[in-house]
């Protein structure tokens, strides 16, 4: 696809935005890109200049998501200055984006039956960078030695399902403090570091 102009960027960013909302409220299946476009403002043609079928938009809704959920968690555990409290801050951070993005979870469950190669290459991107901190943490003795890669996905899943429960089912409105701190001492002991002061 050539490069798009500045306004062509904004009507695709809107696209995606559109299609982000539609596939969450009504799904994949009740979705359409009639839909997407009256919700985007556009007109039904100008849809297949940016993307080829509701389902390649669907597939960039789940990847623009994912690049947006990274970003938001690399950026904070940046800040921490050990592997412990870089874990914990990123993990605050994707419950931030959860509780203002629900979309996550609704489109990234659809993804397992709509499109499981996206899915697929959700989850690589999430773990790629994630297994090569934790393992460069084990070699400094940050972490308890281990698999890294069954330890970022053991973590992811913790996450995940914490943020379903605490976030999701009560309504998008944050994470408790209380369940955060009960989660901190969880990682700190699945991680084998020392405790980190809330």
């Amino acid at each position: 696809m050539k490069a798009l102009t500045a306004r062509g960027e904004r009507t695709r960013h809107r696209l995606l935005e559109a299609a982000e909302s539609v596939f969450a409220e009504l799904g994949y299946h009740e979705a359409s890109i009639v839909k997407i476009t009256e919700a985007a403002g556009v007109g039904q043609g100008t849809f297949y200049l940016y993307f080829e079928s509701k389902k390649s938009v669907f597939d960039e809704v789940v990847l623009d998501l994912n690049s947006r959920v990274r970003h938001a968690m690399t950026e904070a555990a940046a800040k921490g200055s050990t592997r412990a409290e870089s874990e914990l801050l990123g993990f605050g951070a994707f419950f931030r984006f959860t509780a203002d993005h629900p979309a996550l979870y609704r489109i990234v469950r659809q993804a397992e039956f709509v499109s499981p190669e996206t899915l697929h290459l959700h989850y690589e991107r999430l773990t790629g960078g994630y297994v090569a901190g934790l393992r460069q943490a084990m070699e400094t003795g940050e972490v308890a030695e281990g698999d890294p890669e069954v330890l970022a996905w053991s973590l992811m899943g913790i996450g995940e399902l914490v943020g379903m429960r605490w976030i999701l089912w009560d309504g998008g409105r944050g994470m408790p403090e209380d369940v955060f701190d009960e989660l901190a001492r969880i990682i700190v002991r699945t991680l084998g570091a020392q405790a980190v002061d809330p």
